[in-house]
């Protein structure tokens, strides 16, 4: 069953994954999407959890935890209740059955075609001989009228024409890595900086549904067939192309591929001068929109086609800093962590200061400084005044940058606590940008931090719609304290990035608030374990079976102290340990050190406060950076 079905009223698209009822539409994951389709294909039956993980995880270990997380995504995506179920119900002790009726939607289409054709029938055998001499007659001139216009018309348009009319309008769309053709490795970065150029080009048309570079990267070399990858990524449309690099001039291939088909509906070769090379992404993206017959707005066509010449070795130095920028986010789950992020930011931040020596008035490089800044381990106050007015003379050259309104939006909020100031940035970024998953992000988080927890939600499903390899709903659950949600989702996050530290922080803090002791001091074990602090790990386990759970915070809060004078350790987080081991005096200390530095006081509103939320210095602290005290 691999067609379009409905369950209950719900239509079902495999292809896209998604389900969609009375102009509701709704996003799944992959995986979860194979869940609902394996349950559909025995519709009444009991499958065992075992039969489910079997089919959907063949070759991966996942624990019940993970099934039990795709059953309530599905439940929440069909607005289902558990406990009076209309769809799918749980046998206890034996697994899950789907109970909602199950209809291949090509029946109902072949029973409309059914009814179509016999209508016709019945009305043709009415007709009298005179209606039809008639008819002929009429058919015989049009005929000749049409084979005029035929002779008339331009062969590119009726090539046109006959291409589209075999597929459906396209909304949503994935740039797979452009390939590098010049055979040298070395020139992977120009590739690379194509295809996010082009990915931010497409971005900016609100019309259309762009994935993000994060979740695109993945299949740089890929060999998947490209309608699994649509499918993974929940989309109608690919591109996929190349990049050849010669001297000064610069040959780009497209192709645009209608994925439910596997069928290739347009390609076009572009080559330009290097200078030129802004342009030509434009160029590219117009006539991708215009294939699949997107509508721009007038401000968004005059967006795509505002691209001014380039300096050529400023672009080349761009396109480098980017690519290390890029280096230095994967060296984030590297062993040597701390040292390689270090040098690839300098590298990035060298490269991007070479740009603006080459073209300062290039807008795309002083925002990449801004970025690689902001990527520091250290506290805002410590490089805000280095990095701000790179910011804004990145804005002040080219206004239309929506990630230079997102930055802005974030020295609203750390540095100068004026949300409604960061609010409106956010808003216009995204009115920029549309499909920029970050942004979404970004912006759902300003709006949880000032308990707009309704609102934050849309915002977290529209960054996870744009950008599916990353989880963006387990932060949302968090924030909404719907804590078993986003318990499943970190730890399926654990288990699909093994050497990332981030999922055991948030699990550990959610298992704190819940008072799960045993979970929090495992979770904090492997997170001290993952981020090279190996001792650290051990001494806890051994304050926790010898004293307990007071004591190995204790432990936990003394060695953190002790590691903060040799590197920076957030105040913050030193607070957040205190709190929960009921020390009040120690934690706001360390958040009054939080404070001074700009760093981390501006998530109070998160579950991880609640241990001092009711203290009168914790709401005093929330006026002073400018949230509403509930």
């Amino acid at each position: 069953m691999n067609g379009d079905l409905r369950v209950g009223t719900w239509l079902v698209q495999p292809s896209l994954n998604t389900i969609s009822q009375n102009g509701t539409r709704r996003q799944l994951e992959p995986k979860v999407m194979e869940v609902l389709l394996c349950l559909a294909r025995h519709p009444g039956e009991t499958l065992p959890k075992e039969q489910l993980i079997r089919s959907v995880w063949p070759d991966t270990f996942v624990s019940d935890d993970v099934l039990v997380r795709s059953i309530s995504e599905i439940r929440r995506a069909f607005d289902d209740d558990a406990r009076e179920s209309k769809f799918i119900q749980t046998i206890p002790k034996r697994g899950y059955r789907l109970i909602a009726g199950v209809t291949p939607e090509n029946r109902a289409v072949l029973a409309a075609a059914d009814s179509s054709q016999a209508l016709v029938a019945e009305r043709e055998s009415t007709l009298s001989r005179r209606s039809l001499r008639i008819g002929l007659v009429t058919g015989v001139a049009a005929t000749i009228v049409l084979l005029v216009l035929l002779a008339l018309m331009p062969a590119g348009l009726w090539q046109k024409l006959g291409r589209r009319g075999g597929f459906p309008e396209i909304r949503s769309i994935a740039v797979l890595p452009l390939q590098n053709l010049s055979g040298d490795s070395s020139q992977d970065y120009f590739a690379d900086g194509m295809t996010e150029e082009l990915i931010t080009d497409l971005s900016q048309i609100s019309a259309l549904r762009v994935i993000s570079r994060t979740s695109v990267m993945r299949y740089k070399g890929s060999n998947k067939p490209l309608p699994e990858i649509a499918r993974e990524l929940g989309v109608e449309g690919i591109i996929a192309g190349s990049v050849f690099r010669s001297g000064d001039r610069v040959r780009t291939t497209a192709q645009l591929i209608y994925a439910p088909q596997d069928k290739n509906i347009w390609a076009q070769s572009y080559e330009r001068d290097l200078k030129d090379v802004l342009a030509l992404q434009s160029t590219v993206a117009s006539a991708i929109a215009e294939e699949i017959r997107v509508k721009m707005t007038p401000g968004e066509q005059a967006q795509l086609n505002s691209r001014r010449p380039v300096n050529l070795k400023a672009h080349e130095a761009y396109l480098q800093g980017r690519y290390h920028l890029q280096l230095e986010e994967n060296a984030a789950f590297k062993k040597d962590k701390a040292r390689v992020m270090d040098a690839e930011s300098e590298k990035a931040k060298a490269y991007f200061q070479q740009a603006i020596k080459e073209d300062a008035d290039y807008a795309p490089p002083y925002l990449g400084i801004w970025e690689a800044w902001q990527s520091s381990a250290l506290p805002t106050r410590d490089w805000i005044q280095q990095a701000k007015p790179l910011l804004l003379k990145a804005l002040q050259l080219d206004d239309s940058l929506a990630e230079a309104h997102s930055a802005l939006a974030s020295i609203r909020i750390s540095a100068e606590w004026d949300w409604t100031g960061a609010e409106k940035e956010y808003q216009r970024a995204i009115q920029l940008a549309p499909s920029n998953a970050g942004i979404h992000d970004s912006y759902a988080n300003l709006l949880a931090e000032t308990a707009r927890i309704t609102e934050a939600m849309k915002e977290f499903e529209l960054a996870q719609s744009l950008d599916p390899e990353n989880d963006h709903m387990a932060g949302a659950f968090y924030w909404s304290r719907e804590f078993d949600r986003a318990i499943a989702l970190y730890q399926s996050q654990a288990q699909l990035r093994p050497s990332d530290f981030s999922p055991h922080f948030e699990l550990a803090k959610i298992y704190a608030v819940m008072g799960r002791n045993d979970d929090a001091i495992s979770e904090w074990q492997k997170m001290a374990t993952l981020l090279e602090y190996g001792e650290l790990s051990t001494h806890i386990g051994h304050a926790y079976h010898a004293g307990g759970y007071k004591r190995a915070l204790q432990v936990f809060t003394k060695e953190l102290e002790a590691s903060s004078p040799k590197g920076f350790v957030p105040s913050w987080f030193v607070a957040s340990v205190y709190g929960f081991m009921g020390d009040k005096d120690r934690a706001f200390a360390w958040l009054e050190k939080a404070y001074e530095v700009r760093d981390g006081v501006d998530s109070l509103n998160e579950p991880a406060w609640d241990p001092l939320r009711s203290d009168p210095r914790f709401k005093d602290l929330m006026r002073r950076v400018g949230l509403r005290v509930q």
